[in-house]
């Protein structure tokens, strides 16, 4: 297995969500639910829409899912939504749910999708299903998120694990001696 990257670059996201939203809602919100959430690839294929819209069809704040208690923000919420829009799905049915059948999309599938919306918003870097996971992380830590919460959310044993994953090398970790 090859490593992949996080995208850093903020422009280059929206380019990818422009690119993703214009091709299909869901693999728009595949993406937004990926980057907003760190969840895992195998934890996102799995969702079903119940998980996430109520009764009457209003999006929860709070996704539980493994044991974790998940924000849903409000671009999460908007994707969603657009989808719901769109596709019109029974609640009891997968939220990435294959054309071809009553199961969801491949993490294959997933891996097409992300690849090719980041080669074409111009990166050139090593992409994949965990590019999603590692964004969310990445992000999270620049936006002054604590390394022990996220190493927590990724279940990695030490900082410098999850610094690693997210992409941050030693000598470009925030350390803010100014309490």
């Amino acid at each position: 297995m090859e490593y992949v990257n996080p995208i850093k670059n903020i422009e280059k996201i929206q380019l990818i969500k422009e690119i993703l939203k214009k091709q299909s809602s869901r693999d728009f919100v595949l993406f937004v639910l990926g980057i907003n959430t760190g969840l895992k690839i195998s934890t996102l294929l799995s969702l079903k829409i119940n998980q996430l819209v109520d009764e009457n069809g209003e999006i929860h704040s709070f996704l539980q899912i493994d044991n974790q208690c998940v924000y849903l923000n409000d671009q999460v919420k908007a994707a969603l939504q657009l989808h719901l829009n769109h596709s019109t799905p029974p609640v009891d049915s997968y939220l990435f749910k294959s054309p071809k059948s009553e199961s969801p999309i491949s993490r294959q599938q997933a891996y097409r999708v992300i690849n090719e919306a980041a080669r074409k918003a111009g990166i050139r870097d090593q992409i994949g299903t965990h590019t999603l996971r590692k964004t969310f992380g990445y992000h999270a830590y620049i936006k002054g998120v604590a390394i022990s919460l996220i190493q927590e959310r990724f279940h990695h044993a030490s900082p410098s694990e999850t610094f690693r994953y997210i992409g941050m090398d030693e000598t470009k970790q925030k350390i803010d001696v100014n309490l």
